[in-house]
């Protein structure tokens, strides 16, 4: 693959999160926030554009809030994810008002992104190392095939002391390709060193030591009519749903399932940051502090770029 990969930036969801985009706490020394650490470091890690998927009830206050942070540093485009995007002649039904998640969400970028592409969430702080993975798995794929790689992280390095969090559970091969993703929407951490997750009421034991996905995913621009496809199949069983999400892991395991699909992984170490919980955010600008101190990352950020 010759042509940069493109990262893509799920945030849809920030209005919610952030007071309706008005204030975005910094976690950096200089007023850096999340996204600037991961542009920054998509950018040492070779990628060429980036493309934020945003709603449009949100998108006067995402450009005035995140531009003057990532503006110039590399190209930018935009896609729209819209609860009428429905494939397949589907319309959106009566009483529904939350996002389709984040299948959805990634299919929102079919008309702008035609070269392989890595997608994060626009909140989750994945270090350095991860995104020199992501490049380095997406150089290898063949643009013209339907393809997917995974960065997966230890499930003990992305739980949150103050609450419950959702993580796609995935089983791996020999071979280090992906076997299966699983998406688990309640995963605690159980007090004694490992994690648990609910399911119909009922907590079932995790070691803390299973690869999860934290929707650091690659793709080829096949995907896109793939991901169409599987959203048309998840409508006609769930479109009638007030909750009901499309998400992009179980997009994965069906391809996976259908296709036998290969799909590379290369694990990190990286500590997961996120600030789920608004008691998060301490530990966030504690860990960014702690990387700066060990010189991964400058205290002003940008300067020199």
């Amino acid at each position: 693959m010759t042509t940069k990969p493109t990262l893509v930036v799920l945030a849809a969801g920030m209005g919610s999160r952030y007071g309706g985009l008005k204030q975005i706490d910094p976690i950096g020394p200089n007023g850096e926030i999340v996204i600037d650490y991961s542009v920054f470091d998509a950018i040492r890690a070779g990628f060429g554009k980036v493309v934020f998927v945003i709603r449009h009830d949100i998108e006067e206050a995402f450009k005035a809030s995140i531009e003057p942070h990532v503006k110039g540093r590399l190209p930018i485009e935009y896609a729209y994810q819209d609860l009428n995007d429905l494939p397949g002649g589907f319309k959106l039904p009566e009483g529904r008002t939350k996002p389709w998640g984040t299948g959805q969400a990634v299919w929102a970028c079919r008309n702008v992104v035609n070269e392989p592409f890595g997608i994060i969430n626009a909140d989750d702080f994945y270090g350095r190392s991860s995104y020199g993975h992501l490049s380095a798995l997406l150089q290898a794929l063949d643009a013209k095939a339907c393809q997917a790689c995974i960065v997966p992280f230890t499930l003990r390095n992305t739980l949150s002391e103050n609450g419950t969090v959702s993580r796609g559970v995935c089983q791996f091969a020999a071979d280090g390709s992906l076997t299966s993703v699983v998406e688990r929407t309640t995963i605690a951490k159980d007090g004694q060193g490992g994690a648990k997750f609910e399911e119909a009421g009922q907590w079932f034991p995790l070691t803390g030591d299973e690869p999860v996905s934290m929707n650091m995913w690659g793709f080829t621009a096949p995907v896109f009519p793939e991901i169409e496809r599987l959203f048309i199949e998840f409508l006609k069983v769930s479109g009638t749903s007030p909750k009901a999400e499309f998400y992009i892991p179980t997009v994965v395991d069906m391809l996976i399932r259908e296709k036998a699909m290969k799909v590379p992984g290369k694990a990190t170490n990286e500590q997961w940051f996120g600030v789920t919980y608004p008691e998060d955010k301490p530990v966030v600008v504690a860990g960014v502090k702690e990387l700066i101190g060990k010189g991964v990352y400058g205290a002003d950020l940008w300067k020199g770029k």
